[in-house]
């Protein structure tokens, strides 16, 4: 046919434009391969601009940043594929965040890979794993230098991109500002220990939960912090959370006991759910929904469920799950649409589907239950009470990866490149590290062996053992002494934190063994800041 196709003569190029911008890439593609004219339509550099915004690639990006979109779709998909890839393989790279001399991990919590930490010694430091340098800086609370070591644990920590928050003990409340510096901009008292913490992670709004009150705090116009709405409840607080995107006046959701309330300023508090001898287990809310476990007590046993409240007609929406176990953490606010994950005490992660309100999927896995839980459009991590992190595909109902660490799962958050892992401990005391023989010799490159008949020839200093002689001071470590002040490992009772980045394609097997990336002097104590690969056991 010698007739040229029909946009060259009938149609502006606009409207071929507007016709367009309904094809994918895939029909895009095809399109190009019709003529001259359509391949130049196909190509233009809005559709592809388009493209790019709908599958979340450069969202801050504007069309005049780059001269053609089409490339730059094409290298965002095959990094996404590579990310993906290194997920599934365990390709990456992880680092052990330093922790802080003779004082127990307490809490943690990350936003976009800034991670925040307090401590029994009343401590607070903040990381930033984007920049992989993990020199943490201590944030100050303002306590009096005369009193070292006096200063009380720190109960909660949270962080949003501009806002660091701790609450300690004896009911004080600072707030750092991330771009000023390190010294709080505002502190705030309570008469009574802080119960639940909440900080919002779209604007500078703070709640914090006290005995039978609730405080909401946010700066005013002139920058000056105020209380911006104060509540009072029937029990003490369990839950706290803010409710994102409510514009000018802050909303947040409160368990207690049995009680779940919706707060909002400049209105009283008003109960969302109450059925008595019913206790809310876990609480998560989304920018229109409130998800939270009930535990069934009483005669008439229902099972252990999932409520799904809407916010805006306050008014049940979905009755999820029916588990023997009562429902520890629940995923409402990162689950893709009409999903949502949560876990359970009977060692089981599920995946719930709002359409049929029934159970997409269940999984075993963890042996003590299920301590924190997150999923994103093809993959779950869940942590548990054991220690153990778990990486699934649910799609295809397959573990691909787990590592195990000494204390429960308490935090985790990851996104499309990288992982943030906290493991804290029950107890909050400092044991000798010298007694400690276990976890120094589970750290140790070099086991100690059973007997000297089967043990084999030290690769370190190369004494064989069996030869009649003494082994030298450097092999030491293999025969269960305890370890130099210089070689001492880290304090797995203390805590752990780790930070994971898929973003390095490099295999685990191939990586290097850990470098202590601190001071080799002495007196450095424990000061240190791990860069290995991921284990390939469970050690």
């Amino acid at each position: 046919m010698d007739d040229v196709p029909f946009f060259d003569i009938q149609l502006p190029y606009e409207l071929a434009i507007n016709i367009f911008q309904y094809l994918d890439r895939k029909d895009l593609g095809r399109c190009a391969q019709v003529s001259k004219t359509w391949k130049v339509i196909a190509e233009d550099e809005v559709l592809w601009y388009r493209l790019c915004r709908q599958e979340g690639h450069l969202p801050e990006s504007s069309i005049s940043d780059y001269s053609c979109w089409k490339l730059i779709f094409q290298e965002c998909r095959a990094k996404e594929h590579m990310l993906r890839t290194n997920w599934k393989n365990r390709r990456g790279a992880v680092s052990e965040l330093e922790h802080v001399p003779d004082a127990v991990l307490c809490d943690v919590h990350s936003h976009d890979g800034v991670v925040i930490a307090g401590y029994t010694s009343g401590d607070v430091r903040v990381w930033d794993t984007r920049t992989w340098d993990y020199t943490a800086p201590f944030l100050d609370s303002e306590y009096e230098e005369d009193e070292p070591g006096m200063q009380p644990y720190v109960s909660f920590v949270r962080i949003n991109s501009s806002l660091a928050v701790a609450a300690y003990e004896d009911g004080f409340l600072n707030i750092w500002d991330l771009r000023t510096g390190k010294y709080p901009i505002h502190r705030f008292e309570h008469d009574a220990r802080i119960q639940a913490l909440a900080l919002s992670q779209e604007d500078a709004t703070v709640a914090t939960a006290s005995a039978f009150d609730v405080v909401m705090l946010r700066p005013n116009d002139e920058g000056y912090w105020q209380i911006a709405a104060e509540f009072e409840v029937q029990k003490l607080v369990d839950y706290l959370e803010i409710v994102p995107d409510t514009g000018r006046y802050p909303v947040a959701v409160a368990t207690a006991g049995d009680l779940v309330y919706l707060l909002k300023a400049e209105d009283s508090a008003r109960t969302l759910h109450y059925v008595y001898g019913q206790p809310v287990t876990c609480l998560d809310v989304s920018a229109n929904q409130a998800a939270f476990g009930v535990k069934s007590l009483g005669w008439v046993y229902e099972g252990n469920k999932i409520l799904v409240y809407s916010l805006e007609a306050e008014r049940c929406l979905s009755k999820l799950g029916n588990a023997l176990g009562d429902f520890t953490c629940v995923n409402l606010r990162d689950s893709p649409p009409n999903l949502m994950v949560s876990g359970n005490m009977d060692r089981r992660v599920r995946i719930h589907d709002f359409r049929t309100d029934k159970i997409a999927l269940s999984l075993s896995a963890h042996q003590l239950g299920v301590s924190a839980v997150q999923m994103d459009d093809w993959k779950i991590v869940s942590g548990g009470e054991e220690g153990l992190v778990s990486v699934w595909d649910y799609r295809m109902n397959q573990k691909l990866w787990e590592v195990h660490s000494r204390h429960p799962v308490r935090h985790l958050s990851f996104n499309s490149h990288s992982l943030i892992t906290a493991n804290v401990p029950y107890e909050r005391v400092v044991r000798n590290t010298d007694l400690d023989f276990t976890a120094h010799r589970r750290s140790c490159a070099l086991r100690r062996p059973r007997s000297k008949a089967c043990a084999s020839r030290c690769s370190r200093c190369g004494y064989t053992p069996g030869d009649g002689g003494k082994a030298p001071s450097s092999c030491s470590i293999c025969w269960g002494t305890p370890f130099p002040t210089r070689e001492r490992p880290p304090c797995r009772h203390r805590g752990l934190i780790h930070a994971y980045e898929f973003a390095v394609d490099r295999l685990a097997l191939q990586s290097t063994l850990p470098v202590c990336r601190s001071s080799a002097d002495p007196t450095a104590g424990h000061g240190y800041a791990l860069a290995l690969a991921f284990p390939q056991d469970r050690s």
